[in-house]
């Protein structure tokens, strides 16, 4: 069974857990707050979320749709967006964590970053709706980019960043929360 060392509070581990319920992956949860997420499955341990949810599409998902494999160009919109998460996650997430979680942090830099990421989403988005586009990557599915972006973008307003300016980002998250499977968090609901 797939191990996750695991915090509930934690955008990171739930970006794991959210993977792992629309893949139907039972995962055994250990709580801790230290050096997370880390995911063990048969001897291998991954460290990084964006390995994680690569090595979890890439090994578990028959459709092959969430790591966009099939189709090249999504492959390389996918990774691009894994590492626009990672963004989300310094920017948003940040201001998240010095707010909610008294982390440590310039609180005017990260919501600096954080409007400033989500309005490139925003125009990301509004553009691919305009194609018939519903996903980040792909036009009919989701992807791991969705769920990598989805976490911290939701709560943003634990943070302090409002998401009322980027109605093309609010219609995203509720697609992804209208998915089959979709798990809750504190704060994201359904």
């Amino acid at each position: 069974m797939i191990v996750l060392h695991d915090h509930e509070l934690s955008s990171g581990c739930y970006k794991v857990r959210l993977l792992a319920g629309f893949l139907g992956l039972p995962l055994r949860r250990v709580n801790t707050r230290a050096d997370i997420p880390v995911m063990e499955d048969e001897g291998l341990v991954l460290r990084e979320v964006a390995a994680i949810l690569v090595y979890l599409a890439g090994r578990y998902d028959t459709s092959r749709l969430w790591y966009a494999l099939n189709s090249p160009g999504a492959l390389e919109a996918v990774d691009q967006w894994l590492g626009f998460a990672t963004r989300l996650s310094t920017s948003v997430g940040r201001a998240r964590r010095r707010d909610a979680l008294f982390a440590p942090a310039d609180i005017e830099v990260c919501r600096t970053e954080a409007h400033a990421s989500l309005r490139l989403m925003d125009e990301h988005l509004w553009f691919a709706e305009q194609e018939g586009h519903e996903w980040l990557c792909t036009p009919t599915h989701p992807t791991i980019a969705d769920v990598a972006c989805f976490p911290d973008v939701m709560l943003s307003e634990e943070g302090g960043v409002s998401r009322l300016a980027y109605p093309s980002v609010r219609r995203w998250t509720d697609r992804v929360k209208r998915l089959p499977k979709f798990q809750v968090m504190p704060g994201i609901f359904p």
